[in-house]
């Protein structure tokens, strides 16, 4: 029987980024969206200000989600450095995928709290998420492409100035065989022990 380190050894170990376009459409069940959600709940956050903030997409406003995506590409990109295949690529995006979960650190009222901690805590919940997927055999990417981090995404999202996008979460299928782990250095090799 193997123990709780092995098992969450191993489910950390095996994660592996699955684009969009390698998803097969296959729908995830609402309720497993959720279990990830609850896992997320659940990251370190200092002072319990609990930053993270989740939009969810699935069925039509997913596919909504990836128009406006695209649009707000056109809209919101100096024309002299748009790419004209950028506004198809980001609206395909949704189309293999089962749900969007867009992830945001939503600032706190507490000023003793530094915003580092805040995104912090709000990227180790995207963590739990990605993790939870793999324990439940989702595909999963969290991409920070597009227009994520150009403040049009926030207004459309109802955030706030303050507030900070971290990426969009798909999740979905997908029938590829999973690849090969890779590290460019040892673990041993990014850590200093001190004695």
């Amino acid at each position: 029987m193997q123990s709780d380190f092995e098992i969450l050894s191993r489910i950390i170990k095996g994660r592996r980024t699955v684009k969009t376009a390698a998803m097969n459409g296959k729908k995830v069940p609402d309720e497993q969206i959720e279990q990830l959600l609850e896992l997320a709940h659940w990251a370190p956050t200092h002072g319990r200000t609990e930053p993270w903030q989740f939009f969810v997409f699935s069925g039509e406003a997913l596919q909504g989600f990836g128009k406006d995506h695209g649009a707000l590409y056109t809209t919101h990109t100096d024309p002299e450095k748009q790419n004209p295949e950028t506004p198809a690529k980001l609206s395909a995006a949704t189309e293999k995928v089962s749900h969007l979960v867009v992830a945001a650190m939503k600032r706190g009222s507490n000023p003793k709290i530094p915003q580092v901690e805040e995104v912090a805590a709000a990227s180790a919940a995207v963590q739990n998420v990605l993790l939870g997927a793999e324990a439940l055999g989702l595909a999963a990417i969290w991409n920070t492409g597009g227009m994520s981090h150009n403040p049009a995404m926030k207004q459309m999202l109802g955030l706030g100035d303050e507030d900070i996008v971290l990426g969009l979460i798909y999740v979905g299928y997908t029938d590829e065989v999973k690849r090969e782990g890779k590290r460019h250095a040892a673990a041993s090799e990014k850590a200093r022990w001190m004695r």
